[in-house]
């Protein structure tokens, strides 16, 4: 029953993670570009539920700290 929240959790920072991608591929903005590439990729990786919320949130929030 583990993988049901992982994979719901996965769904979402995907959805996000592209969202990333296309705006800054559009954008020429390189932190949005690879913040989503790392948000699509980084759900393959990563097993324990709390790492891994822990990971997409901090990846989430980068684009928005770091401008470039």
């Amino acid at each position: 029953m583990e993988d049901i929240p992982q994979l719901m959790w996965g769904v979402l920072f995907g959805g996000i993670g592209m969202g990333y991608f296309i705006y800054g591929k559009k954008q020429k903005k390189v932190v949005a570009l690879s913040a989503g590439i790392a948000l699509c990729v980084f759900p393959y990786f990563i097993t324990n539920i709390y790492l891994f919320v822990i990971v997409g949130a901090a990846l989430l929030a980068l684009p928005y700290f770091i401008r470039g």
